[in-house]
């Protein structure tokens, strides 16, 4: 089957949150996802939008998606580009999907001299990280990741 990468569109916004739907059901929370299509639509491809993403297709179809933006390495001094979700529908894993999306954001990073590209994943995600460790990537195993979010982010901001 032939995989074709493009930009995503604002008109995507329901396929994508359909797929972010999916993911969270994988991941066992789907009660975290909050957001709307008409809210992704708003705020992905909204004007001043930072964030970016690549939809992958299958024959038409899609199959998958990818969301990204710029960070900031201070011990670096460059940008990076960090990949908050890449997901690919059960039916079309092991096409290559992922693998072209991921390695589409690698070469924009190369393009726009980032220093690096980061993502988190499950630590029981296990295909996921059989397939990261297969193209080299490493896990950053001594930082621990904090999160700040729903009412403690609002009290703390008090």
């Amino acid at each position: 089957m032939n995989i074709t990468l493009r930009q995503a569109r604002p008109d995507d916004a329901a396929a994508i949150y359909a797929m972010i739907y999916e993911l969270a059901v994988y991941e066992k929370a789907p009660e975290a996802v909050v957001t709307t299509p008409d809210e992704i639509r708003e705020t992905l491809f909204g004007e001043g939008s930072k964030t970016e993403a690549l939809i992958a297709e299958c024959e038409g179809q899609i199959a998958g998606y990818a969301v990204f933006f710029t960070s900031y390495s201070t011990w670096l001094g460059r940008n990076g580009i960090y990949m908050e979700d890449l997901y690919v529908s059960p039916a079309y894993r092991g096409l290559g999907a992922g693998k072209a999306l991921l390695k589409h954001i690698a070469q924009l990073a190369v393009q726009r001299q980032c220093g690096r590209l980061e993502w988190s994943v499950l630590d029981w995600n296990q295909p996921a990280i059989n397939f990261y460790l297969s193209i080299g990537a490493l896990p950053q195993s001594e930082w621990v990741r904090y999160r700040l979010d729903g009412e403690a982010l609002l009290k703390f901001a008090e």
